[in-house]
């Protein structure tokens, strides 16, 4: 088969699809990821994600485009695997009869026609990023109980890869030319407990950060409470590891956090911001934050902007609370009104809009080591090690000489805005 496998969602969705295009590939099929081909294809895998209502959307919308191609003869088969086909197999199977397969995540042997296909076994892949950078899933599911999320439910308990397989996949996509690792997971900082019964993220950063030809490595999902503060002193201890972490907060209210089932508090919140600062001087602190929980009234918003005011994030992401049938918050409803909830979401932008443009004017007139992304009509675009691929700020360079994409280079801001730094190679 001619194989256009579609993701959708996250990274960890990414990862996935990677693994299963490299076994699809050994079984003899020729495989592209999100291809724009209208041609040449004649099977289509949708990799979906159902984490919050616009993501199941998102991927139904997917599945009628495609259903609808194979209608006019466009594509032969269509198969739906990921979050989506694990949580609503039997309404997928029953509402889209176009669809020849859907697959939840402990039967996609069947798709393979591999009985011993094991998706987080497996160290080979066939990237869908560009070829010098590529994200590094250390553990599948959450043994978290956060009250908003479908995850656990979709997923399963966590279940970590071992140190030696990760170091032998690190190892490998170093040898095919990639620079930049992010490390995913659902909760890192929980990495080993269920094999070896004890944290174990330290050790794994070390190995890691020891693999020849890897000079970024960035850390994404880092869980709050309990943090592991051992690891910033092996970020201090290795240049190739970014002065970089992500680590969503979702609120700083008690009483939300405690509905949450997150727990923590104002003041947990803040000391932990000001520790990880004041170990490692110029971490780029990376969150996301939840609005519109059911019991989050607008004191608690108040409070959660007044938050954000005073931490000044790096980066900072925000979505709205979606209520998902079988999670915990479930039955509480959805009782602040979307108009209301936008209206949090868009004051909690406009605020970090301000705080992001101060940051970036304190850039201007440093040299910094950029990694080339792309090459436009009039400018070459990068990313700092502050920056992770997709959901951060972009550097714009003066095109004066011919640079390489996925190289790096030293880079002088000479400018920046609220988003984007702009500068020239020295």
């Amino acid at each position: 088969m001619k194989i256009n496998i579609i993701t959708l969602g996250c990274s960890k969705n990414n990862v996935d699809s990677e693994v299963l295009a490299a076994s699809l590939q050994r079984k003899g099929h020729t495989v592209w990821h999100n291809s724009m081909k209208e041609h040449g294809i004649d099977t289509v895998i949708i990799n979906t994600c159902a984490f919050i209502q616009d993501a199941k959307q998102q991927a139904i919308d997917e599945i009628l485009l495609q259903a609808e191609r194979k209608k006019h003869g466009l594509i032969t088969k269509l198969y739906v695997v990921g979050c989506l086909a694990q949580r609503y197999e039997d309404d997928l199977r029953a509402s889209v009869p176009e669809i020849d397969g859907v697959y939840p995540f402990v039967r996609l042997n069947e798709l393979i026609g591999d009985e011993d296909f094991d998706l987080l076994g497996s160290s080979d892949r066939i990237l869908s990023t560009p070829p010098y950078y590529a994200y590094l899933k250390i553990s599948e599911g959450c043994d978290r109980q956060c009250s908003y999320c479908a995850i656990p439910l979709i997923r399963g308990k966590q279940v970590s890869k071992p140190v030696e397989t990760l170091v032998e996949e690190a190892t490998k996509l170093a040898e095919n030319g990639v620079k930049e690792l992010m490390l995913i997971a659902q909760d890192l900082t929980y990495y080993g407990m269920d094999l070896y019964k004890r944290r174990d993220l330290e050790r794994l950063l070390r190995k890691i950060a020891n693999v020849k030809g890897i000079e970024w490595i960035r850390l994404h999902y880092a869980y709050p409470i309990n943090f592991p503060y051992e690891i910033l002193d092996v970020i201090n201890e290795y240049s190739n590891i970014c002065r970089y972490l992500d680590i969503p907060l979702q609120h700083v209210s008690e009483e939300v956090l405690k509905s949450m089932g997150r727990g923590g508090n104002r003041e947990q919140m803040y000391r932990l911001i000001e520790r990880i600062r004041s170990k490692v001087p110029g971490i780029a602190i990376r969150t996301t934050l939840l609005s519109g929980y059911p019991v989050e009234t607008r004191e608690h918003h108040k409070e959660l902007l007044q938050f954000v005011k005073d931490m000044r994030f790096d980066r900072l992401g925000f979505f709205s609370y979606s209520q998902e049938e079988g999670t915990p918050a479930y039955p509480l409803g959805d009782p602040i009104k979307e108009r209301e909830k936008n209206r949090r979401i868009e004051e909690l932008i406009a605020t970090q809009e301000e705080i992001a443009y101060d940051l970036n004017q304190q850039k201007v007139g440093q040299a910094m080591k950029v990694i080339i992304d792309s090459e436009e009509k009039d400018c070459y675009v990068g990313r700092t090690e502050f920056d992770s691929p997709e959901v951060d700020d972009a550097v714009i360079i003066t095109k004066d000489k011919k640079l390489e994409i996925g190289n790096f280079y030293n880079v002088l801001i000479e400018k920046a805005d609220h988003f984007d730094l702009y500068g020239k190679i020295i």
